[in-house]
């Protein structure tokens, strides 16, 4: 099921992909790190729209860490969603999950600092939002992103992503506008089938995107 080359080739087909804009739509692009970020960067430049990130820290569940069972988006409580099914699965209290989650949320503060810096999220308040990342398996990350970016009030989510499975998809229709996905046949969980090179993004390749687009939004 080779669908892209590579995350800039996933990008350019979003963006082939995405709903007409209106003339002078005020649109952020949120990027989930890591592997989203070399697809958001694309978009952003192509539709000349500020890059920011949305951070999320997928929490494993025991003895599968590539399994989702929750999922944090910051470090108090309301930033925790649980896979319920997951959870019910391997029999994990709340308690359970917040244990594992523990070293996720210490990811999460290590990446906001690395990758943000003093840089001051961009606001997304009555604008557009474009999320992207470059696949989605359980939809538990995802999840978590769109709850607590509807909590800033953004006018329009849209969600665009390479891959996904048409089941989650549809578990994530009520917490967005638009989902925009080409290829929604994911085989078994395996977001990297879909390409042919998916190599891991590393944190500094993260770090000179997030730079490179905070300098194009300084020459504006």
């Amino acid at each position: 099921m080779t669908v892209y080359d590579d995350r800039r080739d996933a990008a350019r087909q979003l963006l082939t992909a995405l709903p007409p804009l209106e003339e002078g739509e005020d649109v952020v692009v949120l990027a989930l790190p890591r592997g989203g970020v070399p697809i958001g960067a694309v978009i952003a430049e192509a539709l000349d729209a500020p890059l920011d990130l949305i951070l999320v820290r997928k929490v494993g569940a025991p003895r599968n860490p590539e399994l989702a069972v929750a999922a944090v988006t910051g470090p108090d409580a309301d930033g925790l969603v649980v896979n319920e099914s997951t959870a019910r699965a391997f029999d994990l209290a709340r308690a359970d999950i917040e244990a594992l989650a523990a070293p996720e949320r210490a990811e999460l503060e290590r990446r906001r600092n690395a990758y943000m810096g003093d840089h001051e999220p961009v606001p997304v308040k009555g604008r557009t939002v474009l999320v992207v990342d470059d696949g989605i398996a359980t939809g538990t990350t995802m999840r978590a992103a769109l709850a607590a970016l509807r909590n800033q009030a953004p006018a329009r989510i849209i969600v665009a992503v390479p891959v996904a499975s048409s089941e989650v998809l549809d578990s994530l229709r009520s917490l967005a506008d638009e989902i925009i996905c080409p290829e929604p046949r994911l085989r078994f969980g395996a977001v990297g089938g879909a390409y042919r090179v998916f190599d891991q993004v590393p944190d500094d390749q993260v770090i000179r995107l997030m730079r490179n687009a905070l300098a194009r939004r300084a020459t504006r």
